[in-house]
């Protein structure tokens, strides 16, 4: 394949094995942060250390995870795809490796984190990809990596959970850093090789996504929209194992893994989602996904009070929020990679990490409302940093198009 530092006209279409490769490529990527939270108490047993300790070795890869966003992800604007897959591939794989034969936990731990810090892959692939095809097609390949991300996701604590019960912890440590080795072998020398038109200093590239922020107005309002419906994503999915083990239902974490499932719904949406984006505009989804984010802490409302109907209301409220969520990343992304195609992993970076914030003060404040508050005060506030969301977008559309008619207007 030729090199190439951005796409030329003729090369606006993705081949179909080497996407649904890339797809792979994301979903085991991020499985690697989820799968070791089903394993915590075989960890905890191994190592005769208390549950709370297991849970902080293998949750390391979360912080972990945060660094590589902010220290790696940048380096897709400056080092060759090829070089810097292969490179963060192999270490992930490595670092499996090293945590499925740790025999303290500082050492997990520290496996941990560096399987953290290099799995950040799938935020450098989905940039990539969206600058291997033409503008008409980014929505579309952008929500087919992010259904592979979200099928990461949701079937991670399965696999580590049931591999783990039956071989024992180490099992799916080792089997993920066997796969992870052979997609660097593999995925690689399939990407087309390409070359940044300039390579940025690194200290530079770490300061390229606060400038942005300033600079790029739709990344700003980007960031707005998925950090608020993130956070507030985050603090309905904190809430819901605390409903399901409380007194309204008496469930086990079993029936939450369950429930948990509901969101392969969006695995089928992101794909469906792209093309719509394609067809009718990012501005559009937005506004559909910020309506479904509304709606779903109101349908959430009446699970607090068990039985049938409860459940009823859990499982749909939940798969609204997820699919407004995920087809909302869909749209954001799309927007932001058509902004600055020489700064596409910068801008993600910037993206993310607001993201990355607002799920995190989301899931704190989720909790902390509920502990003091109940359930449905919970919601109000899910439902108010939707609305806000809402609100920002309708005044970008109502302004854009007294502006398209020439009225003046903020």
């Amino acid at each position: 394949m030729s090199v190439t530092s951005a796409p030329s006209a003729t090369a606006t279409r993705l081949p179909g094995r080497l996407l649904a490769l890339l797809s792979l490529t994301c979903g085991v990527s991020v499985a690697n942060i989820y799968f070791p939270q089903a394993l915590t108490p075989l960890i905890a047993d191994d190592f005769s250390i208390s549950s709370g300790s297991a849970a902080f070795v293998v949750t390391a890869g979360q912080f972990g995870y945060a660094a590589g966003i902010f220290l790696l992800v940048p380096l897709g604007d400056r080092l060759p795809w090829r070089r810097l897959l292969a490179v963060l591939l192999s270490l992930t794989g490595a670092g499996l490796l090293i945590a499925g034969t740790a025999t303290t936990p500082l050492v997990l731990t520290v496996a941990s984190v560096l399987v953290g810090t290099t799995t950040v892959v799938p935020q450098i692939i989905i940039p990539l990809a969206a600058g291997l095809v033409a503008e008409h097609r980014r929505g579309a390949v952008t929500g087919i990596l992010l259904s592979g991300l979200t099928l990461g996701i949701l079937l991670a604590r399965a696999f580590g959970g049931g591999l783990g019960g039956w071989l024992g912890w180490r099992a799916p440590y080792l089997l993920a850093g066997a796969l992870v080795l052979i997609l660097a072998a593999v995925v690689p020398s399939l990407v087309p090789a390409h070359r940044p038109a300039s390579a940025p200093a690194y200290l530079d590239l770490l300061k390229a996504p606060a400038e942005l922020l300033r600079a790029v107005p739709e990344l700003r309002r980007s960031c707005l929209y998925q950090a608020l419906v993130f956070a507030g994503f985050s603090a309905a999915w904190t809430l819901v194992p605390l409903l399901m083990t409380g007194p309204a239902y008496h469930l086990g974490t079993g029936a939450v893994g369950l429930v948990a499932l509901v969101g392969a719904g969006s695995v089928l949406a992101t794909p469906f989602a792209g093309r719509l984006i394609d067809r009718y505009g990012t501005d559009r989804m937005s506004l559909w996904c910020l309506l479904g984010a509304l709606a779903a802490p109101v349908v959430l409302l009446p699970a607090s009070a068990g039985g049938a109907a409860g459940m009823t209301a859990l499982i749909a409220g939940m798969l609204v929020l997820d699919v407004a969520l995920q087809s909302g990343q869909v749209a954001n992304q799309t927007r932001i990679f058509s902004v600055r195609p020489d700064a596409r992993s910068r801008l993600n970076t910037a993206y993310m990490t607001c993201v990355f914030l607002g799920g995190s003060l989301g899931s704190w404040a989720g909790v902390t409302l509920y502990r003091h508050f109940g359930w449905a005060t919970a919601l109000s506030a899910v439902l108010l940093v939707n609305a806000v969301a809402l609100g920002r977008h309708v005044l970008h559309l109502t302004y854009g198009r007294r502006r398209r008619a020439g009225t003046a207007g903020p």
